[in-house]
């Protein structure tokens, strides 16, 4: 089995939760329009991730013992929801700069798919709780990386004003993905899960 610093590497280079399994793309696509606001949103997806992720190990050890696995999912879900929800609450009370700095990004993690194929993807590779926390952090700082690389060259082209009208918006994003993931691809073999 791969340790802590390996599956980290993994997660965020040759098994991007977005460039690779393509998942978290609607709020991928939908913030990375500025590389502020995709650096907060990344902030925040990794934050809730890699909490997820510590919190539905132990909780789906306890649906082991019980023989309730098949309710993972909509544990899974629930669990993330009431996070994220949880988080919102404490840092409007206790950190308001901090909260207004993210804005409308802390709901949007609660339906970013991202978030809940992590945990998925801990139950099916059979991985312990170090194991669990490594992949849930290198999965949220991948998808921090996809999302600052897709907003930056995003910038550049705006600026530039080298995109075609009928690629503007998220027609480009779409394409610099697709470029990115292949770029990914050269990652392959570098760790493994």
């Amino acid at each position: 089995m791969a340790n802590f610093f390996e599956i980290i590497i993994a997660s965020i280079f040759n098994h991007n939760i977005a460039l690779v399994y393509i998942l978290g793309m609607c709020s991928l696509i939908a913030i990375s329009n500025s590389v502020k606001n995709s650096f907060w949103m990344g902030v925040a997806v990794v934050f809730v991730i890699t909490l997820t992720g510590m919190i539905n190990y132990p909780i789906y050890l306890l649906l082991e013992k019980t023989g309730t696995t098949n309710l993972a999912l909509l544990v899974f879900i629930i669990t993330i929801a009431a996070l994220v929800q949880f988080l919102e609450m404490f840092l409007e009370k206790y950190m308001p700069a901090l909260y207004s700095a993210f804005g409308i990004f802390l709901p949007l993690i609660t339906v970013n798919c991202a978030v809940l194929g992590v945990s998925l993807f801990f139950v099916t590779r059979d991985y312990n709780f170090v194991q669990t926390t490594a992949f849930s952090l290198g999965s949220g700082l991948g998808w921090m990386l996809a999302i600052i690389l897709l907003a930056g060259l995003r910038e550049k082209l705006t600026k530039r004003n080298d995109v075609p009208r009928g690629l503007s918006g998220k027609g480009i994003a779409f394409v610099i993905l697709g470029i990115l993931a292949l770029a990914f691809i050269g990652f392959t073999g570098m760790a493994d899960l």
